[in-house]
């Protein structure tokens, strides 16, 4: 089904603002002072998950006033899709894995089973710590059994969009985090 800029306008429109510009900022400033507290001294690596972490792992360093080093990984279960299926690795970071201190950032917490993935994956490559983060923890009792590091704010169980997380790959770009309406 091709997606016309009607047709998305129409989704936009009737969807629900669940937080705002400024929810966000608190969240990702909240979350910025316990990262600092816990990695301050570690020379970290902080790795974006692609696609929907790249806002979220942007805003987020902007806030975070010590050394750093950052890359990305891209794993995905979506791609276009709304729902997830099996993991797809599209990408490995470039940077040396081995006895660092690596955060992980993405978009959302919906199941877990990415993060859950990559924190095992990171695992593997004899990292010294992973830390993970995300900016929405979505309720529901369909979790995985990990709970990421870092949580900017929980939101209700809809489909969302916005700041990160796409509609059928769109609107990724927005300033806050909407859902569809009727979800």
């Amino acid at each position: 089904m091709t997606n016309t800029i009607n047709d998305l306008n129409t989704i936009l429109d009737e969807a629900d603002c669940l937080v705002d510009e400024a929810g966000l900022n608190d969240a990702l400033d909240k979350m910025a002072v316990q990262i600092t507290a816990d990695l301050a001294d570690k020379l970290p690596l902080v790795l974006c998950v692609m696609n929907g972490g790249l806002i979220p792992t942007a805003a987020l360093i902007e806030r975070l006033h010590f050394p750093l080093e950052l890359d990305y990984i891209h794993a995905t279960r979506y791609g276009m899709e709304t729902e997830g299926a099996q993991l797809n690795w599209l990408s490995y970071p470039q940077s040396t894995l081995k006895d660092r201190h690596v955060l992980v950032v993405d978009d959302i917490f919906d199941q877990g089973h990415t993060l859950q993935a990559i924190a095992q994956w990171l695992e593997e490559q004899e990292v010294s710590s992973v830390y993970t983060a995300t900016v929405i923890n979505k309720l529901h009792d369909r979790k995985t059994n990990m709970t990421p590091d870092y949580i900017g704010t929980d939101v209700v169980d809809r489909f969302l969009f916005g700041y990160g997380m796409d509609y059928k790959g769109f609107f990724r770009n927005l300033k806050g985090i909407y859902a569809v309406k009727g979800s």
